[in-house]
């Protein structure tokens, strides 16, 4: 289906809060070398820059911690997405936090721009906070957000100084597409772990959920054929997996954010290879491996592991 896949390792982590997710991507690859795999010799490897010496410094953002850094960050995943798109390839991204995906969404419309793009967030969070209304400044839970172009301004919570607002507005406009998705073209899958004001914007938007007991209760393929439907009139996928959407107690807890009563490792992995069998997808990225905090030495990133080399077969077929 995609002989042309190409990894792509993004290693920052200046919207995470926790250090140790920049360590993810290559403990993943660790897992592939402890397991004698040569998985990842067999295909492209490209490297993202990033900014993380940005956390040995002060930040002057409280509610967009490190946002400068970010806007930089987002025009390198930006400019690595679209360009490996438009040369038919398909990037397979290994990312360190989630704050970067927005970057992602922006190159994939770049590359796309006349297309109607789908997204499957598959997350323990909904990662629609904006600067107004984050409880914590971290932006990682933000890049929903910067693609749907919205502040949720009803909600606010935070004064917001006025350089914060136009490094926002910049970033949210980045690729000079804005919105680049719309609220009807989002899916989650395990969300559970949300504040009010994130719960007022899903409800006003209307984003479907899936909670895992529902997917438990009608079966892992019964809930992706209704994704399938309510994707079908996009003409592209993009998928992202946050690793914390999986159960800590099933996997393990090296992950910066982690919530009990997730996905089961399977369950994942059949959601996943799913997605990679719709010739609609066109991007996949796994993020928020962090093996600082691994409780099971390197569980979290073989367990990815498993995943990535399940995308990869199937989209190979």
């Amino acid at each position: 289906m995609h002989k042309n896949i190409v990894f792509l390792l993004n290693k920052s982590e200046i919207t995470a809060g926790k250090p140790g997710a920049s360590l993810g991507p290559e403990a993943i690859l660790t897992a592939a070398r402890k397991k004698g795999s040569t998985f990842f010799s067999e295909n492209e490897i490209q490297k993202v820059a990033h900014v993380n010496h940005l956390l040995d410094l002060p930040t002057k953002f409280k509610f967009a911690k490190r946002i400068d850094g970010l806007i930089t960050v987002y025009n390198e995943i930006y400019n690595k997405v679209s360009t490996l798109l438009k040369n038919k390839a398909f990037p397979l991204i290994i990312a360190a936090d989630h704050g970067s995906a927005g970057g992602t969404i922006a190159g994939i419309k770049a590359a796309f721009p006349d297309k109607r793009l789908g997204v499957l967030w598959i997350d323990a969070h909904a990662d629609i906070h904006t600067p107004f209304t984050t409880p914590t400044g971290n932006m990682h839970g933000m890049p929903l957000a910067t693609a749907l172009n919205v502040d949720n301004l009803e909600c606010k919570v935070n004064d917001v100084s006025e350089e914060t607002v136009a490094l926002w507005n910049q970033l949210k406009n980045i690729g000079n597409i804005a919105p680049k998705i719309l609220p009807e073209d989002i899916i989650y899958i395990g969300v559970r772990d949300t504040e009010h004001q994130e719960d007022c914007i899903v409800e006003a938007l209307s984003i479907k959920n899936y909670p895992v007991a529902e997917l438990r209760q009608k079966g892992v393929a019964a809930i992706m054929d209704e994704i399938n439907s309510k994707l079908n009139s996009c003409d592209i996928i993009y998928v992202s997996f946050d690793v914390d959407s999986m159960d800590p107690e099933l996997t393990s807890y090296g992950t910066g954010t982690p919530v009990k009563n997730g996905l089961s490792p399977q369950e994942a992995k059949e959601i996943l290879v799913s997605m990679a069998q719709n010739p609609k997808t066109v991007c996949i990225e796994v993020v928020e491996v962090n093996p600082c905090l691994d409780d099971k030495k390197n569980t979290m990133a073989e367990v990815t592991l498993d995943l990535i080399e399940s995308i990869t077969k199937t989209l190979k077929q």
